[in-house]
């Protein structure tokens, strides 16, 4: 898992740093909350769960590891995507964004829960 996970936490820092790049060159920073997120909870976050999975690869190969990995990964986009287009479009999809949310906290509660049971000293 913990190279699943570094690799798609690539993948989110490319699209923070782009969506970054284009705020600042259009001037327009409306999106500011989704590239925080982007960094956040897709680069940083994945990248340190999966630098956490792969020091610790009894913790990573467990269920608990990849059922995080995925809900992360759907409820991320999801949250993101929904408030990416209510800004862009003015929509109501406060639904989207909050069970997107949902997911990703449940995910993140699992691997909580994973590093509390099955994580032991070297």
């Amino acid at each position: 898992m913990g190279v699943r996970f570094i690799k798609i936490a690539g993948v989110y820092f490319f699209l923070a740093v782009m969506l970054g790049l284009v705020m600042g060159i259009i001037h327009d920073f409306a999106f500011t909350s989704v590239h925080a997120h982007l960094n956040l909870l897709g680069w940083v976050s994945m990248a340190i769960f999966g630098l956490i999975y792969s020091v610790y690869p009894n913790v990573g190969k467990t269920k608990l590891a990849v059922s995080h990995f995925w809900l992360h990964n759907i409820g991320l986009p999801i949250m993101q995507g929904s408030l990416f287009i209510q800004i862009l479009t003015g929509a109501e999809l406060t639904i989207g964004i909050i069970i997107g949310s949902l997911i990703v906290v449940l995910g993140i509660l699992l691997f909580v829960i994973n590093l509390l049971t099955k994580l032991r000293a070297n």
